[in-house]
C-alpha cells in the first residue's frame, strides 16, 4: 500500500517537473524572441567612400564639380538629419545611466519607444505606478519583471521622476 503512494507521489512530482519544465521553456522561446527583436532593430550604418571620390573633377568644370559636392553634402547631411530623427538626438535627451541601462533599449533614449510603447507625456504618477505593477507582477511583462527586480522604490521614483520630463524635453528639442 505504501509503495503504491509513493508511486503515485512520484509519478505527481514527475508530471509536475514535465509542465515546469515545459513553461520555462515557454519562456526561453520568448526572451529569444525579444533577442531576436532587438537585434532585428538594431541600426547599422556603413559609411561609403568619401563624397570627393564621387566628383569627376577632370570632366567637369571647377564650378560643376564644387556644385556637385555641395548637392552631395546636402544628401549626407538629409541622411544623418533623418537617422538622428529616427534613432532620437542622445545629446538632445540627457539620460541616466539607469534609463539608459534599462529602458532606452526598447523604450528608445527620447521615449518614443522602439519595441516598447512611447514614454512620453506621461505623468510621473501614472509611471510610477506603472513599474510597481510590473515589479510586484501584477501587470504580466517578463522583461519589465526582470529588469525592475533588483530596483528598490528610490530607483523607481527616480525613472518615474526621468520619464516625466521627457515630453518638455521633446518640446524644447523640437522648437531648436
Amino acid at each position: 500500500m505504501i509503495r503504491h503512494i509513493i508511486a503515485a507521489i512520484a509519478t505527481v512530482l514527475a508530471l509536475w517537473a514535465s509542465y515546469y519544465m515545459y513553461t520555462l521553456d515557454k519562456e526561453v522561446q520568448k526572451l529569444k524572441e525579444i533577442h531576436r527583436i532587438i537585434k532585428a532593430s538594431e541600426i547599422k550604418v556603413q559609411l561609403k567612400k568619401p563624397v570627393i571620390s564621387r566628383v569627376n573633377v577632370q570632366k567637369n568644370s571647377k564650378a560643376e564639380a564644387e556644385k556637385q559636392l555641395q548637392a552631395k553634402n546636402k544628401e549626407l547631411d538629409q541622411k544623418l538629419q533623418a537617422l538622428k530623427n529616427k534613432a532620437g538626438n542622445i545629446a538632445a535627451f540627457k539620460v541616466s545611466k539607469l534609463y539608459k541601462q534599462n529602458c532606452s533599449s526598447c523604450h528608445g533614449v527620447n521615449g518614443k519607444g522602439i519595441i516598447g510603447p512611447s514614454l512620453v507625456g506621461k505623468s510621473k504618477e501614472f509611471i510610477l505606478e506603472q513599474l510597481k505593477e510590473f515589479k510586484s507582477g501584477k501587470r504580466k511583462n517578463y522583461v519589465m519583471y526582470g529588469l525592475l527586480q533588483k530596483m528598490d522604490d528610490e530607483k523607481l521614483n527616480n525613472l518615474a521622476t526621468e520619464i516625466s520630463t521627457f515630453k518638455e524635453k521633446w518640446d524644447k528639442y523640437n522648437n531648436q
